[in-house]
Parts: structure tokens; sequence; C-alpha cells
């Protein structure tokens, strides 16, 4: 079976490296998922099928998705900010549809999550919301910050903040043409 241009992997099948990151994915949503993360035989969604394909480079991801997910100092709330602005910008159904949940769950209000979808500036945000924002936006579509939107950021994240942010917006960035390359589909709701 396929999953886009790739073999959907099931678990009886998997290498021993393949079945580490299999096992590391699986850890680090837990038993309840914000969102589909496997399918009923136990298949990977998402960019999680893709890492079982190349395992070297797939560890690799999946260390730097546990680093931008949990070991930053960002919040949850300018966290899902960012990477709703990456998917709207990028067109990436699989990272819109599960991130949107986890945006909810970080204290985001559904109309600031259709606002960032149609790529709209919600009125509600504060300053350091707008600051995420605008450095996103700044890093897609320029693949730089001037130093206004720099010293912006850094005022409201500090310099781990700002080097987290980029950090953060490539991960996301680099996700979404994973996604688009290997033509992932977005799990069925």
């Amino acid at each position: 079976m396929r999953h886009g241009r790739l073999p959907w992997y099931s678990p009886g099948e998997l290498s021993g490296e393949q079945r580490a990151i299999y096992d590391g994915v699986l850890a680090k949503y837990g038993p309840e998922p914000p969102f589909p993360l496997t399918d009923d035989e136990g298949r990977l969604h998402g960019p999680f099928n893709a890492m079982l394909a190349a395992p070297g480079v797939g560890a690799a991801l999946q260390r730097l998705s546990a680093a931008v997910g949990s070991r930053t100092s960002l919040s949850p709330r300018v966290r899902e900010i960012v990477i709703l602005t990456v998917a709207a910008a990028r067109g990436s159904a699989f990272e819109w549809s599960a991130h949107r949940r986890v945006a909810a769950t970080a204290g985001l209000a559904d109309e600031e999550i259709l606002a960032l979808g149609s790529q709209a500036t919600p009125d509600s945000f504060d300053e350091a919301d707008n600051a995420a924002l605008d450095f996103t936006r700044a890093l897609l579509r320029d693949q730089d910050a001037d130093d206004a939107l720099y010293t912006r950021a850094d005022r409201h994240f500090g310099e781990p903040g700002v080097v987290e942010l980029v950090t953060l917006i490539g991960y996301y960035d680099l996700l979404a043409t994973l996604l688009r390359v290997l033509r992932v589909p977005a799990p069925e709701e």
C-alpha cells in the first residue's frame, strides 16, 4: 500500500532502525495524540511515515521534532502561531490539519486559527504574538529578517528564542516541502 509516493510502512515490516523511529513517534504523542497519528493498522500518517523511508535522516528529524516541540523557551501558543503560519503559507494540509487542533489546546481561539488560515492577522494578537507572526512571514517570504523585525523578536523572546524561532520555522517549512514532494495526504477526519 502507498502513502503518497512512498510505501505505507506497516509496523510488522519495520527494520530495527525504523522501529526505533516508529516507537519514538508514538512515545512523543502518547496514547491520546492530538491528531490522527496512525491508521487502524498502526501505519504512521504524515511526515512520520516519510521518516521511516530514510531512517538515518528520519531519526535526526525526529530528534529535531522533539527539540522544537518541547525543549524551547517559546510558549506553546507562539509555537502554534508559527506552525500554522508556515502551514498556511505553504499550503500544507497535513500540518494545518494536525496543528489547528494543537493550537486550540495552546490557547488560540477559533477566530485566530481561521485568520491564520486565510493569512490574515488576528485583531486579538498581543505584541509577542504579532512579533512571532511577522518574523515567520518575513522568513518565509524573504528568507531573512530585517533589523527591526530581529530587534522586535529579540525583545519578546531573547536571543535563544530568536534562534528557536528560526529553527522552528525552518523545520516546519522543511516538513511542508517533504509532504508536498512526497504527495503525503492528510488523514481523513
